[in-house]
């Protein structure tokens, strides 16, 4: 990164308000389909300056093309899994404003102030979703959280779509509530 964009970054939240982080979070709320509509909102919305609004819309969008680039290599060969980890990411993006969704190289991880779950395509018909529930006891389904480690206390297999029901929204929230 060259030092005045490295500067104007360090300088946004005296000159604008919020980091770039917090700006980013903004925008993705808002899913705008052109980059000048994005400029235009933080001008309006927000009084932000066009070098500040060129500059947010810019780095926000060249995170979201590399997020969907590691989904899209970590799906390659398992099409079939998409619709899982859409109907995941859509019931997560409920729990609230404050969880980010981090894609890795081989997993995402979905963090509130830390990593309550961790979804990652295990096979091709399968993905685990690990999950952070410390004192939780074991179930058939819920199982121990095997190839995850000590990032997550437990894990369930999903081959279906139909696998993500209310004992599943349950601990994914039971989760997410405990990730303060």
């Amino acid at each position: 990164m060259d030092k005045a964009l490295q500067t104007m970054i360090e300088n946004m939240p005296q000159k604008t308000g919020k980091s770039l982080d917090e700006w980013k979070n903004l925008l993705k709320e808002k899913s705008f389909s052109k980059h000048s509509e994005a400029v235009k909102f933080l001008k309006v919305e927000y009084n932000v300056t066009h070098g500040f609004a060129n500059t947010i819309v810019t780095l926000s969008k060249k995170e979201d093309s590399l997020e969907e680039d590691l989904v899209a290599v970590q799906y390659k060969g398992r099409e079939a899994l998409i619709p899982i980890y859409d109907e995941l990411i859509s019931f997560i993006k409920t729990l609230g404003s404050d969880v980010t969704i981090t894609p890795k190289k081989g997993s995402v991880s979905i963090i509130r102030k830390r990593q309550f779950v961790l979804i990652k395509p295990a096979t091709k018909t399968r993905i685990d979703l690990g999950f952070k529930l410390k004192d939780k006891p074991t179930t058939d389904r819920l199982e121990n959280s095997g190839p995850f480690g000590t990032m997550c206390t437990h894990r369930v297999q999903i081959s279906d779509v139909n696998d993500i029901d209310s004992e599943l929204k349950d601990w994914i929230k039971e989760a997410y509530t405990k990730s303060i």
